[in-house]
């Protein structure tokens, strides 16, 4: 009685789609939501920099010792990480908009270092940092891994051809007429 229906367990993954199928994730990126996300990836950029210049620097000479290395040490990884994320995003919107193809878009994205990365400090020291370098870090570390699981997924996309994988009842069929074509041999 506890065990509810769950509906048919299917394989997608076994599925093999037509051969002149596009991959879902090329129409991901170049979507609204790859605009969205762009918009907010420059967005995010532009508050950065702003801040940085401007109020973060105020704010850091204030700061104790040890703070004021994990400012430095946070200000930079953000620095490097925005603008590991802005290259990524100027990379796929240039072939949103045919200027360049996918190939190339896969050579010039080698020069784009994407890598996790956490702060910069510990966790105390990341705490004494000013509220808004906190907010900016973690919203770059959110837009980071974003922007890694579209690389990756057109990466994956990019390096496959079409997809050839047999379902499991395609296997049972072929079994099955292999073993009646060898019973109708032996009579």
């Amino acid at each position: 009685m506890g065990h509810q229906y769950e509906g048919p367990r299917r394989s997608y993954a076994a599925i093999a789609p037509p051969h002149n199928a596009i991959p879902f994730i090329h129409r991901l990126a170049a979507s609204g939501a790859f605009k969205d996300l762009f918009r907010e990836g420059m967005t995010l950029v532009e508050e950065a920099a702003s801040y940085l210049d401007g109020p973060g620097r105020a704010e850091s000479r204030v700061l104790p010792r040890a703070a004021a290395v994990a400012y430095s040490t946070e200000s930079m990884r953000l620095t490097t990480r925005l603008m590991q994320v802005a290259s990524w995003l100027l990379l796929q919107r240039a072939v949103n908009e045919g200027e360049l193809t996918s190939s190339q878009a896969q050579a010039e994205r080698v020069r784009v270092k994407l890598s996790r990365e956490d702060y910069g400090c510990a966790p105390e020291l990341f705490e004494q940092l000013p509220p808004t370098l906190r907010a900016l870090s973690r919203r770059s570390v959110r837009i980071q891994e974003r922007v890694m699981h579209l690389d990756q997924s057109l990466m994956v996309a990019h390096s496959r051809g079409p997809i050839r994988a047999r379902s499991e009842v395609a296997s049972q069929v072929e079994r099955l007429r292999a073993a009646f074509s060898q019973a109708q041999l032996s009579h």
